[in-house]
């Protein structure tokens, strides 16, 4: 390919000359941009080439760029960067390690048409200049953007060529172009390079000047005015309110770092945008009495056994006794942290006055709200289908927040061409379905859920065109469907087109080299192929080297380019669907990300994934907050991510490091037979850990702050964890006192130093400049408003209401950079920075790391559910599921992550519920031991205590009383059902005896033996089965985590049977000691109870398992019988010949 290279230069970090030599990062590999017609004639990305100019390395070129200021306005920008966005959104970006970053124009996609202006391979006009058939240039709207006043159709390539080799001369008209500088943005070689700061400088400007950003368009809005806010944060102007800092009167110019609030702002009445709402005292002061009260009588009871044996059975009495103190232990472990719950509500309103509406600071009422990059994770499209995926993008791409300070990226772990199709299908989905939902308010903003509501679905609906551009959609989303789900089928069937025509081409080939001699078949690799007849550089439907799950290149594709920072509202001439007039037409960001992966590396599975797209989205987009969400979990309320941001951008919202959402799920049975809803840990547990500080992180539905991803300390982290010394001596007091808030805003580790070493930062976050430049942007712009005397560490109102950068070609393959399998050696990415690695549960490790920093986590239950995602409600599936958190929690305990060995930061009480995440799994034993304990009594004829006195039976009674009292207080003060209490408490049986046995097992085996765990995946469903929403419920899938559950049960009823048998033909009947057994037993029983429902598959249907257990009931009847009525002629022994123990 005849294509010319671009070297992207990078700036050292410190501040001296000797330690930018020492520091220097290594060359970045080199970066080659082309395109592929349809026609099959490769066209270079039109650049000079600069291999020439920067092939000596002994020297760093350094672009000097006057500051702007009042008096020194830049000049106006053109349409040329928004040409060059629309170029890079329309190219599929590939490169990785040891490999050239290339840039290939896709001139379509997906199969079907496109029309959407922001999406890549949209339909426009062909280039006028013979011999190109490129597309034109054209705006947000899709209008063709023609640079002479001839009209004559060019694309971007030929225009180019035409500035610097035509001089400038119009291929049409033959007149000179009036405005030439696309040429001079176009041929720029990368970023310029910023010059190092001063040595001399103090640490607030050397910081400072890490901020800036080297493009030119930083300085200056879009629409080429001086953006004031921006310039008076990073040069420290003085002049009106605009800095950042806000200075006493007075003391303009004097070099002091104190810090003061205007005036007016602290007259202006200021409502908060969250309240807490506290438990009635009549609910809660009962509630940790009862606790108390339940304490008192374990510890009691527990006195009394030990000292009370049965001296007929001390077997009996010790395994009991062990079983029992361990119990309540665990019980309290999990009750303690509970003692403190707490609700919370938030105040979309104050939300849309602070942020939305015109105010002094803000006149034109554009958004002043950060950025949100939401990520959505998926690996495998066979367990995870594409349909259910494209559906939460969907969800996404509507969501009721600000369109332009909204991306997407989706993680494609398995770099399959059917997930990279169907996200393409859903962008163009996208171009109907976010207008439908804007205009009439739709909710949820899923399809398929939408699709299938219950209820009315024209109820509140007051537009007269609602029902018609319903009808329409429906139908459109069929198709939709059928599209989706024919892409396996297509890319076979293209990829054997393709093959078949590479060989029939290779075939000729050798045929002509060797004339007439005989010509065997030539076998060539299976390629898959892209919809614009190129090879898909990710995973081949046919794995080959370099092509397979382990070892493709990295990919990164903007399905749809950032959107206008104005408004786009749709006309009569947009109408082709659906009217959208008055409809703002403009979709989010999106992108598709497969990061690289090679043999030899450890990609970390999902964390790895999560870490790479924290990354990307740095070098792209950079919003200061992350949602994180499972490719099946849904956006269910529109309005959810704004009720996030209602924590974060209130006081004290700076030391929020993450909001937990509840998760929903749909399509569980109604009985909710395996407990798969979990509302006891969302709405008690979740509940309950927000009233010290924070929930636990668990794994989706979550919305970070950025900068606490990287692994800084929150704000006045100091103040509130104070040494021995600092409370002693005034000298590390005034130190604190002296240092603004700004110097103090990224801090890590323990060190007392007021500010981070800049120099460090390549070591613990790559080599990438751009990413590092990005990092104390998104502090700033994470921080919440300073409009109250009392927020700390705020930003000025307005600061964000500037357009976003445009996206370049320079940064998109910054991005292929940082998302190659070798950026994170030698770094801390995953052991302090981002996701942590070495868990399968890298989530509540996550959020351990972040709270034992010192930071807050708070929980948000909306009153519509955030969001809504799908749970196996198979039980061998679910089985999985929990074995895979259970084993997560037993690496936990066995690591350094273990809350024994946590800060002085975390809170007592979170503490032991981060103990208890980590200990539960060993319960597993104890409750094995106990659950066979009836039997064991009803075989011997003992019990675990002497005699079933009336002191045991009033402990036992006050014991289990206080914990139905529990209950009830528990269900009254968060709203669950006694139904979910009751079948929470059966699966914590099921799992004990059987998942969290087996995981306790694997982690000593890896602990112990090296060995390493790995776990399945867990399949989603596609709701495809209409006739039965449930199927899966019924199946039957052996596995043996089942083999504990079934002996336990087996050997309870075989018992049972004996000790009835026993009991009836004693010479003295033991019925207390019968009634004890029997009564334990069935509660064994009651607890697996629907363990044994789902061994019996489907009603109507009779599974083999069902012969098995009537095979095993007909030999327990059969014994019974013999000993109720023994043959004729026998002994006086019970049953004849037959003799029990």
């Amino acid at each position: 390919m005849n294509s010319k290279s671009l070297k992207i230069s990078r700036s050292s970090l410190s501040s001296t000359s000797d330690a930018s030599e020492a520091n220097k990062p290594p060359l970045p590999p080199t970066v080659t941009f082309g395109r592929r017609t349809p026609s099959g004639r490769y066209i270079s990305y039109s650049r000079d080439d600069l291999d020439s100019e920067l092939g000596s390395h002994d020297f760093m070129n350094y672009t000097v760029h006057l500051p702007p200021t009042p008096d020194n306005q830049p000049m106006d920008t053109t349409i040329s960067q928004k040409v060059e966005e629309q170029y890079v959104s329309s190219s599929l970006f590939t490169g990785g390690f040891n490999s050239i970053t290339r840039a290939h124009l896709m001139d379509k996609v997906t199969e079907s048409e496109v029309n959407h202006p922001q999406m890549a391979g949209a339909k426009g006009s062909s280039c006028g200049v013979p011999g190109c058939d490129s597309k034109v240039m054209s705006d947000e709207r899709g209008v063709d953007i023609l640079p002479c006043e001839c009209d004559y159709k060019i694309c971007r390539d030929c225009y180019i060529d035409a500035v610097k080799t035509g001089d400038g001369m119009c291929p049409g008209c033959k007149e000179p172009y009036k405005n030439t500088e696309l040429d001079e943005v176009a041929v720029d070689d990368g970023r310029p390079l910023p010059l190092p700061p001063p040595v001399g400088a103090s640490k607030m400007e050397r910081r400072l000047s890490l901020m800036k950003s080297s493009k030119s368009a930083l300085m200056r809005s879009q629409t080429g005015d001086f953006d004031h806010n921006r310039w008076l944060f990073e040069t420290k102007g003085t002049y009106g309110y605009g800095n950042a800092i806000w200075p006493k009167e007075g003391d303009f110019g004097n070099g002091k770092d104190d810090v003061s609030e205007p005036t007016e702002l602290m007259s202006r009445p200021w409502r908060p945008l969250t309240r807490k709402l506290k438990i009635p005292a009549a609910v809660l002061s009962p509630y940790r009495l009862i606790i108390f009260i339940r304490m008192a009588a374990l510890v009691l009871f527990l006195h009394w056994r030990i000292t009370h044996k049965n001296t007929d059975a001390i077997w009996l009495w010790g395994m009991s006794i062990v079983c029992e103190i361990w119990f309540a232990f665990s019980w309290l472990l999990d009750q303690l942290p509970k003692l403190c719950p707490v609700n919370r509500s938030t105040d979309l309103n104050v939300l849309r006055e602070k942020f939305e509406l015109p105010t002094p600071e803000n006149p034109t009422g554009k958004s002043d709200l950060p950025g949100i990059d939401v990520f959505v994770s998926t690996a495998d499209p066979e367990k995870e289908p594409p349909l259910v995926t494209a559906n939460t993008i969907l969800s996404i791409l509507a969501a009721d927040y600000p369109v332009e300070k909204l991306s997407c990226y989706v993680s494609d772990d398995g770099g399959a061409l059917l997930t990279f199709e169907a996200m393409a299908e859903a962008a163009s989905f996208a171009n109907v379905w976010v207008p439908f939902c804007r205009k009439h308010d739709i909710e949820p903003r899923n399809p398929e859920s939408y699709f299938n509501l219950k209820r009315d679905p024209y109820k509140n609906k007051v537009k007269p065109d609602f029902v018609k551009d319903r009808r329409r959609l429906k139908r459109e989303y069929d198709e939709f469907k059928v599209r989706i789900n024919g892409l396996p089928e297509s890319i076979r069937r293209r990829s054997d087109a393709f093959h078949a025509r590479e060989e029939i081409k290779a075939m000729k080939v050798v045929r002509q080299n060797r004339g007439d001699e005989p010509v065997e078949p030539i076998k060539i690799p299976k390629a898959t192929w892209m919809a614009d007849g190129s090879h898909w550089p990710g995973t081949w439907l046919n794995t080959s080297s370099e092509h397979s799950k382990g070892d493709h290149a990295g990919i990164i594709q903007v399905m749809l380019k950032p959107p206008s920072d104005e408004p786009l509202i749709g006309n009569a001439d947009d109408a082709k669907l659906i009217d959208l007039t008055d409809v703002d037409i403009r979709l989010p960001l999106l992108v598709y990300v497969s990061r690289e992966k090679r043999p030899g590396y450890d990609h970390n599975k999902k964390a790895g994934a999560m870490n790479a797209l924290v990354r990307a989205s740095a070098v792209m987009s950079n919003g200061p907050f992350i949602l994180n969400l499972d490719c099946d979990h849904y956006i269910y309320n529109s309005k959810a991510m704004r009720e996030g941001m209602c924590f974060m951008m209130d006081r004290g919202g700076d030391r929020l490091c993450y909001v937990q959402f509840p998760q929903r799920f749909e399509g569980i049975d109604p009985s909710d037979r395996y407990a798969n809803h979990n509302t006891v840990f969302f709405d008690v547990n979740m509940r309950a850990l927000d009233g010290l500080q924070g929930p636990v992180y668990v794994g989706t539905g979550c919305l970070f702050r950025r900068v606490a991803l990287y692994g800084f300390d929150p704000p006045r982290a100091k103040e509130d964890h104070a040494t021995f010394c600092s409370c002693c001596f005034g000298r590390n007091k005034k130190k604190l006192a002296n240092t603004s808030e700004e110097n103090r805003a990224l801090k890590m580790g323990d060190s007392d130093d007021e500010e981070m070493n800049l120099s460090s930062f390549p070591k613990k976050f790559g080599n990438s400049s751009f990413l590092i430049d990005s990092i104390p942007v998104a502090e700033f712009q994470g921080r919440p408003l300073a409009d109250h005397p009392a927020v700390k560490n705020g930003r000025r109102p307005g600061a964000l209401t500037i357009p976003r950068e445009l996206l370049d070609a320079s940064t998109v393959a910054e991005a292929i950079s940082v998302i190659s399998c070798w950026y994170e050696d030698k770094t801390e990415w995953g052991q302090r920075v981002g996701w942590i690695y070495g868990s399968v549960t890298e989530d509540v490790v996550t959020g351990y790391r972040m709270h034992n920093r010192g930071w807050k986590s708070v929980y948000c239950v909306t009153k519509r559910d955030a969001f809504r995602g799908t749970a196996p409600i198979n039980l061998t599936d679910r089985l999985h599921q929990v074995l895979r958190w259970a084993t997560g929690s037993v690496e936990i305990f066995f690591s350094r992550n273990n809350a024994i060995m946590a800060s002085t930061r975390m809170k007592f009480l979170q503490r032991i519920a981060y103990l208890n995440v980590g200990i539960y799994p060993f319960t597993s034993f104890f409750l094995i031991v106990y659950c066979f304990l009836p039997a064991l009594s009803l075989f011997s004829g003992q019990f675990i205590v002497q005699n079933l006195n009336v002191t045991f039976l009033a402990y036992l009674l006050a014991i289990t009383l206080t914990l139905c009292i529990l209950a009830v207080l528990e269900i009254k003060w968060s709203g669950i059902e006694l139904e979910e209490w009751w079948r929470n408490e059966q699966f914590w049986l099921i799992g004990g005896t059987s998942a969290h046995l087996a995981a306790v097992l694997q982690g000593l085996l890896k602990v112990v033996a090296g060995i390493e765990i790995s776990f399945t995946l867990t399949s989603k469903s596609g709701g495809d089965d209409v006739d039965d929403e449930f199927a899966d419920l019924y199946i039957v899938k052996w596995s043996s985590l089942m083999i504990p559950p079934i002996t336990i049960m087996m050997v309870n009823l075989i018992a049972i049977a004996v000790g009835v048998s026993r009991t009836i033909y004693s010479t003295i009947p033991q019925w207390s000691r019968l009634l004890g057994g029997v009564f334990f037993s069935f509660w064994v029983l009651a607890h697996l109870y629907p363990f044994a429902k789902g061994l019996m598959g489907r009603r109507g249907k009779t599974p083999t398992i069902v012969f098995v257990w009537s095979g095993l009931i007909a030999i327990i009847i059969s014994l019974l019988w013999v000993a109720i009525n023994p043959p004729a002629g026998s002994s006086n022994q019970i049953g004849g010949s037959f003799q029990f123990p």
